[in-house]
C-alpha cells in the first residue's frame, strides 16, 4: 500500500496488502500530514483493525492484512490524517492501571496528570474530592487503588459526567465514587461542604496565548472550555482555589509550564502554610500542593 493510497477512497480494499506495505504506505502518510509520532500511531490503528498485538506486527510483515481489517485501517488512517487524536479513534485510553473511554466530549487523559493519583497514594486521604474530572481519570484511578477512600467527582460539564460514569459502571467502581455536576460537591460530612481530607483538581490551564502554537490534536478535537483559560491561563485556578480551600486541609492542582510560583502564592494567600511542588517526567513543575498544618 502506497501513501498514495491511503488517500485514495478505496484505501484498504486490497486483498494482497501486507502488514509492511499497509505500516509502510501509513506511516509515510502520517509522517508527510506532520503527525509526531507516525510509525507508533500506525502499528497501534492496525492492531486496532485486525485484533493483532504489536508483537505479530514485527514477527510476521509479509502476513496479508484480511480485506475487512485493510478497510478498517483505511479509515482509521485517514481521520488521523485529518488529525484526530489516537484515543478518540480507538476509543480508550490507558490511565495507570485502568482503561477508560474517551471521546470528544472529555480530554484524553494526559501521563503528567498521574501525579496528582501519586500524591493521593501518599497521602492516603479518607475522603477525597476531585474537581474537574472529565472521563473520571483521577478519581477512579484512586478509587481502583485506594479502595479504602470515598471519591466524589465533580464537573461542570454534563456531557463529560455521561463519559466518567460510563466509565465507573465498566470498571466496577460505580459504588466507589459520587459524581456531582458543577463546580462544588455539595455539603460534605459536616453539613457544610467540608469533610475532605483532599482536594485534586485539573483545570484549564492553557492560555490564550499558547492556543495557536498548540498541535491541531489539541485545538481542533479535544473540548476548548476544558483547556483554556484566559489571558494568563489562570483565570479558572484563580477562580477556584478560594472554593477548594475551604473544603479540605490539603489541596493539589496540576498547572502548565511557568505557572508554578503563580499559583503557590495564590495557596498561601488562601492560608496554606506549606506549598510545594512536583515535578513530571520532563522536569516541569507540574503539581502545586498545599497543605495546612495540624492544629
Amino acid at each position: 500500500m502506497s501513501a498514495a493510497d491511503i488517500h485514495h477512497p478505496g484505501v484498504g480494499r486490497r486483498s494482497d496488502a501486507s502488514i509492511r506495505e499497509a505500516l509502510g504506505g501509513a506511516v509515510d502518510a502520517l509522517a508527510a500530514a506532520g503527525v509526531e509520532d507516525p510509525r507508533l500511531d500506525a502499528e497501534v490503528l492496525l492492531c486496532e483493525a485486525t485484533g493483532w498485538g504489536r508483537a505479530d506486527l514485527a514477527t510476521d510483515p509479509g502476513r496479508g492484512v484480511p480485506p475487512p481489517a485493510a478497510r478498517r485501517f483505511g479509515e482509521m488512517v485517514r481521520r488521523r490524517l485529518r488529525r484526530e487524536p489516537v484515543a478518540y479513534i480507538v476509543g480508550r485510553k490507558g490511565f495507570r492501571h485502568i482503561e477508560l473511554a474517551v471521546d470528544r466530549r472529555v480530554l484524553v487523559p494526559r501521563p503528567e496528570t498521574e501525579l496528582l493519583v501519586e500524591l493521593a497514594l501518599e497521602l492516603r486521604p479518607r475522603r477525597l474530592l476531585d474537581v474537574g474530572t472529565g472521563s473520571g481519570a483521577i478519581a477512579l484511578a484512586v478509587a481502583h487503588e485506594l479502595p479504602e477512600c470515598e471519591v466524589t467527582a465533580t464537573d461542570t460539564s454534563a456531557a463529560a459526567l455521561q463519559v466518567a460514569r460510563a466509565n465507573a459502571e465498566r470498571l466496577g467502581l460505580a459504588e466507589r465514587v459520587r459524581f456531582v455536576q458543577g463546580s462544588s460537591p455539595g455539603e460534605g460530612t459536616d453539613g457544610t461542604g467540608r469533610g475532605f481530607d483532599l482536594v485534586l483538581a485539573n483545570l484549564p490551564y492553557i492560555s490564550e496565548a499558547e492556543w495557536g502554537s498548540l498541535r491541531p490534536e489539541v485545538t481542533e478535537w479535544e473540548p476548548r472550555e476544558a483547556l483554556l483559560a484566559g489571558p494568563d491561563g489562570l483565570d479558572a485556578i484563580r477562580a477556584a482555589i478560594p472554593a477548594m480551600s475551604e473544603l479540605a486541609p490539603a489541596l493539589a492542582l496540576e498547572v502548565g509550564q511557568g505557572q508554578a510560583e503563580t499559583v503557590s502564592t495564590m495557596l498561601r494567600d488562601a492560608r496554606f502554610g506549606a506549598v510545594e511542588t512536583r515535578r513530571d517526567l520532563a522536569g516541569i513543575e507540574r503539581v502545586v500542593v498545599g497543605r495546612r498544618e495540624a492544629g
